[in-house]
């Protein structure tokens, strides 16, 4: 590249134009990225007769058992009303309460669409 190319080049990655067409690039770039991938599906229960591998019985109380069961959903809810009482009191407490207790009541969906990602 020529020094006028590397001046031209140095110069538009400096500048507010420059900044701004990289910050859309990138943003545009993670946003298409998901439809190129694939999800990760959840482990199927093995046939019957066979014997379960030991991942699928950790996933299977897990997600199954903990997150997607009354467990998950009363620790949710609960930190969501948590929430909900802390708004007076510190905002950054209580907004982090409420999307830290939906993300523990869509845990399931959250881990994978995160799979797309892999």
């Amino acid at each position: 590249m020529s020094n006028l190319g590397k001046h031209l080049a140095n110069r538009f990655a400096k500048s507010r134009t420059g900044k701004i067409v990289a910050i859309v690039g990138t943003t545009l770039g993670v946003a298409l990225m998901p439809e190129m991938a694939s999800a990760i599906t959840a482990p199927t229960a093995p046939a019957a007769g066979a014997a379960a591998p030991l991942g699928y019985d950790i996933y299977d109380v897990a997600v199954n058992g903990i997150l997607k069961g009354p467990i998950g959903f009363v620790t949710g809810i609960g930190t969501i009303v948590f929430g909900a009482t802390q708004l007076m009191k510190s905002w950054p407490i209580a907004l982090m309460s409420v999307l830290g207790g939906t993300a523990i009541i869509k845990a399931d969906t959250i881990v994978s669409s995160l799979g797309m990602l892999v």
